[in-house]
């Protein structure tokens, strides 16, 4: 049976439908639609408790019993985990991937977010402040990821759940003002991945 994916077509949304499809596992989607506050329904609750998409249901988890999961890096490692791809079985491996994942969970998405947030601020004093606080640290996070791509063609060496999840939010460059041509390391990485068939469609597929 295919897994159920409660979405809405933000950043973390694609994340998850662009590694269903490069894992190849088939899903349906369950549209949460978040402009009519649908997270905060109680059948949604009750997989999601912290009322944010994405969140899933496989109805053949661990033992062949459903499961729910939450939290985006959460479900990455565990489609990683079910497919047995773009999640190494090695533990050192696996440390550069929690590490970028980690950095797109806690920083890039974070920030961008507010980036988002502060564009429709009315206040142009209030507008101002935000913009410049968290523009100059969404810069900064490409920055880091530009020189991280000097060295490497994905951010954890190989081809991982790191790079859809950062994938997600590097999408909305154009919205977070960002100009890929200021990091060119990025916007090789990023051209690549656009180009992914997989890619194209996890994009391409309706969630909203």
């Amino acid at each position: 049976m295919p897994i159920g994916l409660y979405t809405w077509d933000t950043p973390n949304g694609r994340k998850i439908s662009v590694a269903l499809e490069e894992m190849a596992l088939p899903y349906t989607v369950k549209p949460v639609d978040i402009t009519k506050r649908r997270q905060f329904d109680p059948e949604f609750l009750k997989i999601s408790p912290n009322n944010k998409i994405p969140a899933i249901i496989d109805p053949d988890g661990p033992g062949g019993a459903p499961i729910s999961v939450f939290e985006s890096g959460a479900i990455l490692i565990y489609l990683g985990a079910k497919s047995g791809k773009f999640w190494p079985s090695d533990l050192r491996a696996q440390i550069p991937v929690l590490e970028w994942l980690m950095f797109q969970m806690g920083g890039f998405g974070p920030f961008p977010g507010q980036v988002h947030h502060f564009l429709q601020v009315e206040n142009e004093a209030d507008r101002r402040y935000g913009l410049e606080r968290y523009m100059a640290e969404t810069r900064r996070l490409y920055g880091v990821m530009d020189r991280r791509l000097a060295e490497v063609p994905y951010f954890a060496g190989a081809l991982s759940i790191a790079d859809f999840a950062i994938l997600g939010w590097a999408w909305r460059h154009e919205r977070h003002k960002v100009d890929l041509a200021d990091f060119p390391n990025v916007a090789r990485w990023y051209a690549g991945m656009m180009a992914r068939p997989a890619v194209a469609r996890g994009f391409a597929v309706a969630l909203s």
